[in-house]
């Protein structure tokens, strides 16, 4: 008998351009048992973007009939935007026995944690102000004004990194990708998210007291 690995939400929260989103693929591709939930979004594609993949891209029409069918576990209002995380892509991981990573803004993580109680909340933060700008600034896609927008955005996320479970620095990506997979796995081993930890270890006893009565 082995003890099951826990199924729980992983959500990764930074401001834009700390680096969450490669974060969190880098934790998927590494792990057959961590799925990434995918983001609902009504802002347009960018480049290289697929539909499904990256996103499911739709418009405010669908969005608001998401919101209204009670469909999505958290949604909020980014650079103008509509971002929201469906419902059924946390409960379908859950249900498969599988870790489920959500790349999300701060306020869709408040969300969240009051859904999901016992989601692991992590938060990514970039090595410096300056190095975040440069990010951010190093972004062709976008005009001078959104990359205001962000950086006045992230100034208002940093406020709430006391909020989270652990806080990971990006400054090397490799290095802040260990520090995640080492957060996520020793989740998997804290007892009191083991749920059938008491039935193992009484079956490990039933055991020991067979061994022990057929002992000379």
């Amino acid at each position: 008998m082995t003890i099951q690995r826990p199924a729980l939400p992983v959500v990764l929260s930074a401001p834009s351009g700390a680096g969450k989103t490669t974060l969190a693929r880098m934790l998927v591709d590494r792990h057959d048992d961590v799925v990434f939930s995918i983001s609902a979004t009504t802002r347009p594609a960018r480049p290289g973007e697929t539909d499904g993949q990256d996103y499911h891209f739709v418009d405010d029409n669908t969005f608001d009939r998401m919101i209204e069918h009670n469909k999505l576990a958290e949604w909020a209002v980014v650079h103008g935007r509509r971002y929201g995380t469906p419902r059924q892509e946390i409960t379908d991981a859950i249900q498969q026995g599988r870790t489920v990573v959500l790349d999300i803004d701060v306020q869709g993580a408040r969300q969240v944690r009051k859904m999901f109680p016992d989601a692991l909340m992590v938060f990514v933060l970039p090595p410096s102000a300056r190095e975040l700008a440069r990010r951010l600034t190093g972004r062709a896609s976008e005009e001078d004004l959104e990359r205001r927008r962000r950086l006045d955005n992230a100034r208002n996320e940093l406020r709430a990194v006391s909020e989270f479970d652990y806080v990971v620095v990006n400054d090397d990506l490799e290095q802040a990708y260990t520090e995640i997979a080492s957060i996520v796995r020793a989740e998997w081993s804290r007892s009191d998210r083991l749920r059938d930890l008491d039935e193992h270890t009484r079956g490990m006893i039933a055991e020991l007291d067979e061994i022990i009565r057929q002992s000379p």
